[in-house]
């Protein structure tokens, strides 16, 4: 049987990579395994969790990298071209960046592997394979054959599954690559396909865990009205526990908000991004209104349903007052679990070609384009202005005291939230401590005026 290895390479200097108390599974590669014919024998390597084995025997190695990790998924690719073994690269990064990426491999899938995959190993087998595959239009989302979740046992992932029930985006926020990579609108899955899905998930076993935990990846699962209302109302018999992300939209939906209840919805994270109205108009993100973010948090924790708030640091115009407003916001909205973010220029944005025209990008290596690190030239701080306040941030919010301000008289699923805050707070005090140990580089990379 032909062996196909899928691997997943560790971001090291971000967040959600080294650092990261939590163990997450990702769902890109099951879907690619999924796309795999059946005289394939499918494995998957991911460094978070794993170590790789550079003289592993394939027929095909094929490797995905978002830009943080796209260094590392450089060098392994290059590992396995020294053996001869033919290499396949995919992902965001990959797509917004196709010369660079084939500089390292034999070929490239640009945007959704479902439809191209087939076809890209037959021709690996042949001897006839092309440097770049990709779609005419975006493939329909219909009769996606289900993730084998049997790929990831042993490997010690946090337990629950991810499921994907639409892709796309209309908004194309600056800072965002959803757009560019999905498409301009919302393709959803016929809900009958997303509720065998779930039907045919294995329920986790062992103590003091949330047996049916799924967790939604779409980018807003209420993006489309009448898709949302039809496939909650499938999962109420399931028994879930689920999260997902959201838009502020969500809070003017009683019936939607109803439905998440009622089929098990425990969290929403929803993209804040700024408390400045002037700041979201900037980026094209003039929809939210933070005049009303109050009442969004308050309307969702009313049915029972905890928030997750995303806030992004680094908008032209900003001071280092942000981080006290934003602290004084959380705590007061008593957020579960707030994400912060440095604003990052992922290649294949508006946010990055503003940037490089302007002459502000100041770190063009990827590994730092991680959310926790600056690689450009603010406008109304310093650079080191920026990475103090977002690692003083961080650490304020993830204190003991503050996480119990922020619970107390919740109505939100506290078994769930509260260890999460917890795996942050381990995890933000283990990367502040290597970020502040890296501290002369950083300041020298970063320095500068504003």
């Amino acid at each position: 049987m032909k062996e196909l290895l899928l691997i997943s390479p560790l971001a090291s200097n971000s967040l959600l990579g080294a650092d990261f108390y939590f163990r997450m599974p990702t769902l890109g590669l099951l879907r690619v395994a999924a796309a795999t014919p059946r005289d394939w024998n499918v494995r998957i390597v991911d460094e978070k969790v794993e170590p790789l084995d550079l003289s592993a025997a394939a027929d095909v190695v094929a490797i995905t990298g978002m830009t943080p990790a796209i260094n590392r998924a450089y060098d392994i690719a290059d590992a396995f071209r020294s053996r001869g073994v033919k290499v396949v690269m995919g992902g965001i990064h990959v797509s917004m960046m196709p010369e660079e990426a084939l500089r390292h491999c034999d070929a490239i899938v640009i945007g959704e592997a479902e439809g191209l995959w087939p076809r890209v190993l037959e021709d690996s087998l042949q001897g006839t394979l092309e440097r770049i595959y990709r779609h005419d239009t975006f493939p329909s989302l219909g009769g996606l054959r289900a993730p084998d979740w049997a790929l990831y046992d042993g490997k010690g992932y946090l337990p629950f599954h991810c499921v994907e029930t639409s892709r796309g985006c209309p908004h194309g926020c600056d800072f965002c690559s959803v757009t560019n990579y999905f498409g301009g609108r919302y393709r959803t899955r016929p809900p009958g396909d997303v509720e065998e899905e779930i039907r045919g998930l294995r329920p986790f076993e062992g103590r003091f865990i949330l047996r049916n935990v799924v967790f939604f990846v779409d980018d807003n699962i209420i993006g489309n009205r009448n898709h949302a209302r039809e496939m909650l109302a499938r999962l109420i018999p399931y028994n879930l526990k689920w999260v997902g992300q959201a838009s502020t939209a969500i809070a003017k939906e009683d019936e939607l908000l109803d439905l998440c209840r009622k089929s098990g919805c425990m969290g929403l994270l929803i993209g804040f991004e700024t408390l400045s109205s002037e700041k979201l108009a900037s980026v094209r993100k003039g929809f939210n209104d933070p005049r009303r973010y109050m009442d969004v948090i308050r309307k969702v924790h009313d049915y029972g349903i905890g928030v997750s708030g995303a806030f992004v640091f680094g908008l032209d115009g900003e001071d280092e007052g942000v981080f006290d407003r934003t602290y004084d916001f959380v705590q007061k909205a008593k957020l579960e679990s707030p994400y912060f973010s440095i604003l990052t220029p992922y290649p294949g944005t508006r946010l990055f070609s503003k940037l490089e025209s302007e002459g502000r990008i100041i770190d063009r290596d990827w590994a730092n384009y991680n959310t926790n690190s600056v690689v450009y030239r603010p406008i109304g701080m310093s650079p080191d202005q920026l990475f103090d306040g977002y690692y003083r941030l961080q650490n304020a919010v993830h204190t003991v005291p503050a996480i119990f301000r922020r619970f107390w008289g919740s109505k939100s699923r506290k078994n769930f939230w509260i260890p999460m805050n917890y795996g942050f707070r381990r995890s933000i005090r283990s990367l502040t401590g290597r970020a502040m140990a890296d501290r002369p580089h950083t300041a020298r990379v970063t320095g500068g005026p504003a």
